[in-house]
């Protein structure tokens, strides 16, 4: 960690950048083209299958984190980096000949290696600035996460170009040569102009480079970043489909809206950089958490259109039914009125229907001569509740989440540094792993919650649940750690609270 930012500090994170957004968008490639084979049933994947697609570069991009880590913290991440671009670009090409599952998912398996570029670049950038900086500097860095919104937002179209809209569907093959050449070519220019720098610890052995494992503040710090980082990659992916089957959008439309949630995530963990090396990473990530478990919150009710039994009519006293009428039952010379039932209102998914609408009436279940006793059903209640989830309403809250997150991931890597400023390659790499090991795991999870449920919006239900568990658990440990530095004034804020409760 340098005392200073310099020139080559400013020049090497230009290059961790660019090279972490090539990696990004290669590493998000399969959200786009499972989907895109899958709706053209190139191959017969169901769900589960495509979860597992989607989700396997990021188990591999999560797994090799640690050891990239240590490797960059030990070597400096020049070489490890320029070695890094090449390997990947092996696999993508070969994704170009798959032909089925097996293949698809082993070559998928390869290229995910493009993931570890984060740990990598993070602890490569650490030591080439200042503490004061860290968060800015690394915040910059993983903007590159906007090449997953450069993916989703580009690759649909040239799908369809190289595919000639469809007519010509094995035109596929071609964009993985596209990505590999691309990947091949970023290390050639991080050869040529990256200059190397190594930790202070690079003499450590690996052994006692993994000593910071043993404290649980890292695996705290894992559990945030699977949530802002893991959960972030995992919907860069989802949103594709999701946004297919939700709202019945084009291809290249849900892509769009996809970018709309991943781009400015990417490019605002700058501004999270800042925003924590100004006010704090903890107090940062106490709003991000709050916010991630409103929004989720509010985006769990799925679009419906529903009917349930409402307010019926109940005799009041025994007899026999002497009428019927549209609007009312009589019941020897007593009249009941109720609810007709009107015209179902019909709804347009172009109508812009931000809260739900309800319509009730009544509908009678006696005919005339029938004996009624006291308390009897004379006419039962119908309830119809529409909600439209409009796409627009939707897409906000996505792109406030997606926002939110990219401010989560720099706060938590603000952290990192100021915990441990000698061991950022090990311990960013652990959290890496946790957070790459959310990317892997929930489209899975969201792929088998699907299928049980029924409900896209089950999704949703998982993130709320993650986001207050990360919540409560940060609030628990600060609470702790306030107690045992300053525990007078708990114990003030403690009796204190007591005594309104009293008062109460």
């Amino acid at each position: 960690m340098l005392e200073v930012a310099t020139a080559k500090s400013h020049k090497v994170l230009f290059l961790n950048t660019l090279a972490f957004t090539v990696c990004f968008a290669a590493w998000m490639f399969n959200g786009v083209l499972v989907t895109f084979l899958a709706d053209n049933q190139v191959f017969k994947w169901g769900p589960i299958e495509i979860g597992w697609l989607m989700g396997i570069p990021v188990l591999t991009g999560s797994l090799f984190r640690l050891p990239a880590g240590m490797l960059t913290d030990k070597f400096g991440g020049k070489p490890v980096y320029g070695t890094l671009l090449f390997i990947s670009a092996v696999p993508m090409y070969l994704l170009s000949k798959a032909d089925s599952f097996t293949t698809f998912a082993l070559c998928s398996f390869g290229f995910g290696l493009a993931g570890v570029s984060f740990s990598i670049g993070i602890a490569f950038t650490s030591v080439w600035y200042p503490r004061k900086f860290q968060g800015t500097a690394l915040g910059i860095f993983g903007a590159g996460n906007a090449g997953a919104a450069l993916t989703t937002m580009l690759a649909p179209t040239l799908l369809n170009k190289l595919t000639n809209n469809g007519t010509y569907i094995e035109g596929w093959r071609d964009l993985p040569v596209y990505y590999a050449i691309m990947l091949a070519a970023m290390g050639v220019i991080f050869f040529l102009f990256a200059e190397n720098k190594k930790p202070a610890s690079s003499n450590k052995s690996f052994v006692q480079m993994l000593e910071p494992l043993k404290s649980v503040r890292v695996w705290r710090f894992g559990l945030y970043y699977f949530l802002v980082f893991g959960c972030f990659v995992a919907f860069s992916q989802w949103l594709v489909p999701y946004f297919v089957n939700v709202y019945y959008l084009p291809l290249v439309t849900a892509g769009l809206f996809a970018a709309m949630f991943s781009l400015p995530s990417g490019v605002i963990r700058a501004l999270g950089g800042w925003m924590s090396d100004k006010f704090g990473g903890r107090t940062v990530m106490y709003w991000v958490l709050g916010a991630s478990t409103l929004i989720s919150f509010l985006v769990i009710i799925p679009k419906m259109d529903i009917y349930s039994p409402g307010r019926g009519v109940m005799a009041k006293r025994s007899g026999v039914v002497t009428a019927v009428a549209p609007d009312s039952v009589t019941v020897g010379e007593q009249v009941y009125k109720y609810k007709e039932r009107q015209e179902v209102a019909q709804y347009k998914d172009d109508q812009m229907l931000i809260f739900p609408t309800k319509q009730t009436w009544q509908e009678p279940v006696v005919e005339v001569g029938q004996e009624v006793k006291k308390k009897e059903l004379l006419a039962k209640g119908v309830t119809r509740i529409f909600f439209q989830a409009n796409v627009w309403v939707f897409a906000v809250f996505v792109i406030l989440l997606g926002s939110v997150w990219g401010i989560g991931k720099a706060a938590v890597y603000k952290l990192i540094p100021d915990y441990f400023p000698e061991e950022v390659g090990v311990v960013g790499g652990m959290v890496g792993v946790l957070g790459g090991l959310g990317g892997f795991f929930c489209p899975i999870i969201f792929g088998y919650l699907l299928e049980w449920t029924g409900l896209w919006t089950s999704c949703w239900m998982f993130m709320f649940a993650l986001s207050l568990v990360c919540f409560v658990w940060m609030h628990l440990t600060v609470q702790g750690m306030m107690r045992k530095k300053h525990p007078e004034d708990m114990q003030k804020i403690d009796r204190d609270a007591a005594g309104n409760l009293g008062d109460a």
